[in-house]
């Protein structure tokens, strides 16, 4: 379902009723999950929010986020766990193994085959037909994917494990995974301590009887075709051969060699701190709001393809790592204003910041997403464009062009030279100034001028000249052609409007003309501004979308574009709407 991208239609911070209808419908659903379990799964005070999108094929999805990850998705009514969810309850479901190779088809949107289920000395998973499966790999109890059971268990085995196993809807790897910090499995040991039944002499597995006799490779089902007999072959790897495969990155990690998910957050926290201090601040951009520090510099200093989630470090509160910061006396904090905490000075001789070794830069740090791959943005070039009228016309024929003929300023320059220079225009004695003749009045002079200007010098008459004319832009994406449209490129525009509860919101448009995604731009802000997003239609516009935030985000939204993005400031309209530094926003 999400082996392709989908389209976010909107994502809102989750209300306290909503919340707790949620709680009850995960307790519902999952009765394997204690009330505490159901508890720390949809919190009751951290930040929730809800992602409705359509995937690929149209479908109407609708997926929870927590602490940035995906944790649940709800499709037609049903309520499904992610493998984020699964990690931290991998028994919620009962699990089906297969070897590493199969993970490779089933993220490219492969449904699994029952040839490819390995059979465990205890016997397969007693599930009935339409029941929810999860999906592991040899030697680790991490899902890796879920699906549904397209028959029971019993079926199964008296099929000699023969036809389609399981319908796949998630998988590691896969969009919806990509939506979230886009960590590894952990490695879970198996429940049993029975080895399988190898044959290292022989080198072969025994997995059950359906493999023993009628497989000599993995064969694995596409999404069904209308005769129902279309599949994907996992290649001619024998079992020895695909138990060995090292499958897929990141999988089956060595559990000593493997840290905590807090532990690597406060790394990474460590990491981007120390990195936005050495590169990123000044001594002229103290005092600093701290929301403002965090949001415009130490997100930035993410890496590519991870994801900085405060909430799952163990300091939980910005406000708390950097009191610890400040006991290192690496920086001071002081509360400038009430409630308002601002780095006031920093330490840039301290040792944890000299000895800091800067990561290397990513080509790919900003992103956006085309078709179900990632590439880097570039800003487009835009250059104005001119467009010769009805009017105008006479003037620009005998150089070839007539109404409607697209023109660039220097090529308008040089056409009016040499009309000049052909007619003999060029005043003899002033070789500055230009006679007009009948075509150059009726072209450039307004009525109240005809019989009273008789030369112009050469600047002011190229410029009502490239006045008159029609404006027209060429924008050129990189690797694409260029594209050329008649009128004005439109600005991003930025605006603020009051909501509901005389509460701020910010509302960005025309991000498209730009080559920018909204559902990315909004991503993004909602990290950096630690605020609710929602992308929807624009009024008034054809087939156009709007991303608001909540709150003056003008500030971040500006540092984006212009920092970041290496948008040209002139097509930015809005940017002076920031609140001025201390103003509540």
């Amino acid at each position: 379902m999400f082996a392709k991208a989908f389209r976010v239609r909107s994502n809102t911070a989750i209300k306290g009723s909503d919340r707790r209808k949620l709680r009850a419908d995960v307790t519902a659903a999952f009765p394997a999950l204690g009330t505490d379990q159901a508890s720390e799964l949809v919190p009751g005070k951290e930040e929730l929010s809800i992602v409705k999108l359509y995937a690929h094929r149209g479908d109407a999805v609708t997926v929870y986020v927590s602490g940035g990850n995906p944790v649940l998705f709800e499709l037609e009514k049903n309520l499904y766990p992610t493998v984020y969810t699964l990690w931290s309850y991998p028994d919620l479901l009962p699990a089906f193994t297969t070897w590493p190779l199969v993970l490779e088809k089933l993220v490219g949107g492969a449904d699994l085959m029952l040839p490819g289920i390995v059979v465990p000395p205890a016997g397969l998973p007693q599930v009935q037909k339409g029941d929810l499966c999860a999906i592991v790999l040899v030697g680790n109890r991490a899902p890796v994917a879920i699906g549904v059971a397209a028959m029971s268990t019993s079926e199964m085995l008296t099929s000699g494990l023969k036809g389609r196993g399981f319908s796949v809807l998630h998988t590691y790897e896969d969009h919806l995974w990509r939506s979230g910090d886009k960590s590894s499995p952990p490695f879970i040991a198996p429940l049993t301590l029975d080895p399988p039944d190898v044959s290292e002499e022989k080198g072969s597995v025994q997995a059950g009887p359906a493999l023993q006799d009628d497989m000599k490779r993995l064969t694995l089902e596409g999404k069904e075709e209308e005769n129902g007999e279309d599949q994907q072959m996992c290649g001619e790897k024998t079992l020895p051969e695909a138990s060995e495969d090292p499958g897929v990155r990141g999988l089956n990690p060595n559990p000593a060699d493997s840290k905590t998910l807090q532990e690597q957050m406060d790394e990474l926290l460590q990491q981007c701190f120390l990195h936005a201090l050495k590169c990123r601040i000044k001594k002229t951009d103290l005092p600093l709001l701290t929301s403002t520090f965090l949001g415009s510099h130490v997100f930035s200093c993410c890496p590519e393809g991870r994801q900085l989630d405060i909430k799952k470090s163990s300091y939980k509160k910005l406000s708390k790592f950097l009191q610890q910061m400040q006991q290192e006396q690496i920086i001071q904090v002081k509360e400038l204003s009430k409630g308002v905490e601002s780095i006031v000075a920093v330490d840039w001789k301290h040792p944890r910041i000299t000895s800091f070794v800067i990561p290397e830069p990513s080509p790919t740090s900003q992103t956006i997403q085309e078709g179900s791959r990632e590439q880097p943005y570039h800003p487009p070039d835009i250059k104005p464009l001119y467009c010769v009228p009805a009017s105008m016309s006479l003037l620009f024929q005998e150089s070839g062009h007539k109404k409607g003929s697209i023109l660039e300023g220097g090529e308008v320059r040089m056409i009016i030279i040499n009309y000049a220079k052909k007619n003999d225009l060029v005043d003899a004695d002033n070789k500055n100034l230009v006679h007009l003749d009948p075509i150059l009045c009726d072209c450039i002079l307004e009525k109240s001028e005809q019989h009273t200007v008789m030369k112009l010098p050469w600047d002011s008459l190229l410029t009502r000249c490239l006045e008159k004319l029609q404006p027209a832009y060429q924008v050129t994406f990189p690797g694409q052609e260029p594209i050329v449209k008649k009128g004005k490129i439109c600005p991003i525009d930025i605006t603020l409007a009051q909501r509901a509860s005389n509460k701020k919101v910010t509302v960005v448009r025309n991000l498209e003309a730009y080559g920018l995604d909204p559902c990315t731009v909004a991503a993004t802000l909602q990290q950096r501004c630690q605020a609710s997003t929602t992308v929807a239609p624009a009024p008034g516009a054809k087939d156009s979308l709007q991303v608001q935030i909540q709150g003056n985000q003008v500030h971040h939204l500006g540092r984006l574009l212009l920092e970041e993005y290496q948008l040209p400031r002139k097509h930015i309209q809005g940017l002076e709407k920031a609140p001025k530094p201390g103003k509540k926003k």
